[in-house]
């Protein structure tokens, strides 16, 4: 298992077009992704579970990928993350 911790720093949050964007990342890796904010686990290759986690600007989230391609994703994700969710 993979981890990768940041801080939310998009101004309106994880949003719907952040969101699809990270979810279009996690499926392209087998491994299994999910996201922590608070101790509440959220599946990353789901829409309404990504969407439900309501994360704001300044919220901490944790992804953990786990698989036999979870370097992979959690680096795809870090890139994701370091470019702002810019595509």
């Amino acid at each position: 298992m993979k981890t990768f911790d940041f801080e939310l720093q998009n101004e309106h949050g994880l949003h719907a077009r952040p969101a699809s964007l990270l979810i279009q990342t996690a499926t392209k890796f087998q491994s299994t992704v999910h996201l922590y904010k608070q101790a509440q686990q959220y599946n990353g290759k789901s829409m309404l579970s990504v969407m439900k986690m309501a994360a704001a600007k300044g919220d901490r989230i944790r992804v953990e990928a786990s698989g036999e391609d979870e370097g992979l994703a959690i680096d795809a994700i870090r890139e994701l993350v370091s470019r702002q969710f810019e595509a």
